[in-house]
């Protein structure tokens, strides 16, 4: 029986809404909408908020006592995989970059500050990122009925010392942002939850753990303290469940990333402890002076319920940055190197070999601002 081919602007008009609804990234929405007159007309353009969004500031002290703070806003940005569909002979030129860019109100994004043609890239969104900054406000800001900003505001460009983590879930194009839930790191590793809107942040666990990191795994948030103790957070009732036995690392500074549909826990060491800094009236940990000296990664084994201690990451290479991290194939992207973990360290970005343990600068990042952008 022969094929029929049928054009892509023929399909029958009931099944676009459908189709385009599945879309789940903005980039994938304007491309949809892009197609011809019916395609647009089946999907509305997306209802995601425009950041930054107003967040009450990260704080342990009562709303009755706290002094008055500089409003906090929680800023987005979106790390693109970005490759020229028309590369030079060079074999280098055929491999991806890696860019980070924040959604801003006013110009609709910021940094890295240049132009790009982007019918001349292939675009894929892998991952969004959240932070909480300090923002200067310009004559009268009015707050929609979403909670974003509708008249502009002057970034400042201060994040929130006290705050080490933010993850916001679900962050859907078609999500309305009143539904979403954030989850914050702050202060001596306390962990806070708030939804848009709401006057103050709610502490999950009033216990006294220190967490080091949160993630979103498998459409469940995980979270991990500095003991290396894993739990998945009840949405409903916000209540902390253990998730495995203890993982047993050492390590000062423990992240969470999700690589290939496979949990790790990435273990950093210090060569010294950790402290805590008293800043504005509350604690903050603090790493600096202290230097990095070694990594431990630790891989899920889900079938045996354990945490098993891994050598090589394969062609795999782990980005520790300060709102994200990420697994990459460096096989697929400029300038990285397979088995390799990138992490910032007193303000340098240096790169960790797990085959040797050894430490090394970067090379052939190009151009400079795509890495020290993501970390």
């Amino acid at each position: 029986m022969d094929e029929v081919r049928v054009e892509w602007s023929d399909l029958p008009k009931e099944l676009l809404p459908t189709i385009g609804k599945s879309l789940d990234t903005r980039i994938d929405i304007v491309r949809f909408r892009s197609v011809c007159n019916s395609w647009r007309s089946s999907v509305p353009s997306n209802n995601s908020p425009r950041f930054p969004i107003k967040f009450p500031y990260p704080s342990t002290i009562s709303s009755s006592t706290a002094p008055t703070q500089t409003p906090a806003y929680l800023c987005e940005s979106t790390i693109y995989l970005l490759q020229s569909l028309n590369p030079s002979s060079t074999s280098s030129s055929y491999k991806a970059w890696l860019v980070k860019v924040e959604q801003d109100s006013n110009t609709g994004c910021k940094y890295p500050n240049i132009t790009l043609n982007l019918l001349e890239f292939r675009v894929i969104e892998l991952a969004k990122a959240y932070t909480l900054r300090l923002r200067d406000r310009v004559g009268v800001v009015r707050i929609g009925s979403t909670n974003e900003i509708v008249e502009p505001i002057l970034p400042s460009d201060s994040s929130i010392r006290s705050v080490t983590k933010v993850v916001m879930f679900p962050n859907s194009p078609w999500t309305n942002v009143n539904d979403s839930a954030v989850f914050v790191i702050f202060g001596a590793g306390r962990l806070g939850f708030a939804k848009s809107g709401a006057e103050s942040l709610t502490v999950v666990d009033s216990n006294g753990f220190e967490y080091d990191d949160i993630i979103l795994y498998k459409g469940q948030f995980y979270v991990i303290d500095t003991l290396g103790n894993v739990s998945w957070i009840d949405n409903s009732s916000l209540k902390l469940v253990p998730f495995l036995p203890p993982l047993c690392g050492l390590g000062s500074q423990k992240h969470l990333v999700e690589s290939c549909g496979t949990l790790y826990v990435v273990d950093r060491y210090f060569n010294t402890e950790r402290r805590r800094l008293e800043h504005t009236n509350r604690y903050v940990r603090d790493c600096d002076g202290s230097k990095v000296v070694d990594f431990k990664v630790y891989k899920l084994d889900e079938e045996w319920g354990r945490w098993e201690l891994e050598n090589s990451l394969g062609d795999r290479a782990f980005v520790l940055g300060n709102d994200c991290c990420l697994s990459i194939s460096a096989e697929e992207f400029t300038g990285y190197k397979r088995n390799c973990i990138y992490f910032n360290d007193q303000n340098e970005t240096h790169v960790f070999n797990l085959e040797d343990s050894s430490f090394g600068d970067l090379q052939n990042i190009h151009p400079s601002w795509l890495l020290s952008n993501l970390l």
